[in-house]
């Protein structure tokens, strides 16, 4: 299985860019658009002078629980830079998403609770809400996060996508939001 189907047998249609936008990242962004895969593994992600967006990690099933996962994130924390991501909150009807969050709550990764995120879909029109997790070496803010992630959008996951899927997703602002007096912490959630 090529690492295009392994990621998208793992992560919902709405999450996922086509294998043509992901393609064009690798090639015509290759200076900060990176794949690092395994047989076990794939893992996406984008590299900047000041941190690190981790677009997509895939571990298969048949090695989670033997340490692939904490070598792959140990590797990016390395390079001493914020690690950010995005994540499905809790779902109870989906077990994987609640071991997710508990994977990079002891890989030491925090909730930006001030931080929302509501981006439609263009596969299914759905609006996606979807959390914000750092790892920071250096106690970034979550000012600088959400700075960090609107950098992100721009730069990869509105790229090229009218030419890619047709129409433009959302513009930065309608999509990220951020408010300092939210405190729901998604980690609470798992104690």
């Amino acid at each position: 299985m090529n690492w295009y189907d392994k990621l998208n047998q793992y992560f919902p249609i709405e999450e996922m860019k086509s294998k043509e936008h992901i393609e064009a990242l690798l090639t015509e962004k290759s200076d900060i658009y990176h794949k690092d895969e395994g047989k076990y593994h794939v893992l996406m992600y984008v590299e900047l002078h000041d941190f690190i967006f981790i677009d997509y990690l895939f571990v298969s099933k048949e090695s989670r629980g033997q340490g692939l996962g904490h070598k792959l994130i140990e590797k990016l924390k390395a390079k001493g830079k914020p690690i950010l991501l995005e994540v499905e909150p809790i779902d109870y009807n989906d077990s994987d998403t609640e071991k997710r969050l508990k994977f990079y709550k002891r890989e030491g990764f925090q909730h930006a609770h001030s931080i929302g995120y509501r981006r439609r879909s263009l596969a299914t029109k759905k609006v996606n809400e979807l959390e914000i997790l750092y790892w920071s070496p250096n106690s970034e803010s979550e000012d600088e996060i959400y700075n960090a992630m609107k950098r992100t959008y721009k730069l990869v996951h509105t790229y090229k996508d009218k030419e890619m899927y047709g129409e433009s997703y959302e513009k930065v602002d309608k999509v990220l939001t951020y408010k300092q007096d939210q405190s729901k912490d998604i980690f609470r959630e798992l104690d």
